[in-house]
């Protein structure tokens, strides 16, 4: 019995080791993957210390990158820089993601971030704009037309999850935002599993369309840092508890700006073509774009086509 008692207590203390240097190599990690993304800017609003990469001039235009991924998605993608020869563009890390800190203690869902991303671009100076959201930015952008409509001139939503059916792998994902397991997974676990499946994750968002080496490769340790696996799971579960409130019955009936809608038609993430196609029934007068031969991630594979349509929506703008 106490043989038993002390290779019991021997097993607890190496694996507690074990996690223990686990979570010191993934924190050091961590902080190593920022190092090369040291450009933009630092804003702070409401006791959150927003992280955004400025570029270009003329009418203003906000990127809201999705979930998982940073404000370098829209560098390495090239839109960033397409976009700056026409407007000034404001990319921003959403809170929990790239170095944008994400406080605790509050749930922060797509109304709550929009209205931080207003609060920051007024604190900019900035009255009236444009918005690109991809994927959960998407969402983003659709409250910010909501709630501050007055501000928000047109929008283009680009890979968006709009009607949100209640999902067994959104529960799963939004396991690691649980409070001291989900922390300790994060910190230890989690991030390697990360590095170890990112082709398969690759395939996944990019796939019909060409995985972007760049990008593959400079969002791996950014993604997979212990705070920005938290934020990931926070959001998963944020979608699971719009889902259950009935996000298939959802209504977008009351936008009344220009509003451009893209998807790509291979989207292995979900339909992105039918939620497009469906949210078009909706809105009167929207644009929609279909990219053949292009999944979750049309912003890199097709930069231009979503460009012209941030065009086609300022122009419609123009003329009310």
């Amino acid at each position: 019995m106490v043989r038993r008692t002390n290779k019991t207590t021997a097993a607890a203390i190496l694996l507690g080791a074990g996690l223990s240097g686990l979570a010191l190599y993934n924190s050091a990690r961590a902080r190593r993957a920022l190092f090369p993304h040291g450009s933009g800017r630092f804003i702070g609003v409401a006791g959150v210390r927003l992280h955004l990469l400025g570029q270009g001039s003329g009418t203003p235009l906000i990127l809201l990158h999705g979930n998982g991924s940073s404000a370098e998605d829209f560098k390495t993608s090239g839109m960033l820089d397409k976009a700056a020869s026409r407007y000034r563009v404001l990319a921003f890390d959403r809170p929990g993601f790239g170095r944008s800190t994400r406080p605790r203690g509050k749930w922060w869902t797509a109304a709550e971030q929009a209205d931080l991303i207003h609060a920051a671009v007024a604190q900019l100076g900035t009255e009236r704009y444009f918005i690109l959201g991809h994927s959960w930015g998407a969402s983003v952008a659709l409250q910010l037309a909501r709630r501050h409509p007055a501000s928000v001139a047109g929008i283009v939503l680009a890979s968006g999850y709009y009607y949100p059916p209640p999902r067994l792998g959104l529960a799963l994902a939004a396991l690691p935002a649980l409070p001291v397991a989900g922390d300790v997974f994060c910190h230890t676990l989690l991030p390697l599993l990360v590095r170890l499946t990112w082709p398969l994750a690759m395939g996944k968002i990019f796939r019909p369309g060409i995985i972007s080496a760049a990008f593959a490769s400079s969002a791996k340790d950014i993604a997979s840092r212990p705070s920005q696996l938290r934020s990931i799971a926070a959001e998963s579960g944020l979608m699971l508890a719009a889902a259950l409130a009935g996000g298939r019955f959802t209504r977008y009936d009351d936008l009344s700006l220009p509003v451009g809608i893209i998807a790509g038609a291979g989207d292995r993430l979900f339909d992105a073509k039918t939620e497009a196609l469906r949210l078009q029934s909706e809105i009167p007068g929207c644009f929609v774009d279909i990219i053949p031969q292009a999944g979750h991630m049309v912003h890199h594979t097709a930069p231009l086509a979503v460009l012209a349509m941030v065009d086609r929506v300022a122009a419609a703008a123009s003329m009310k």
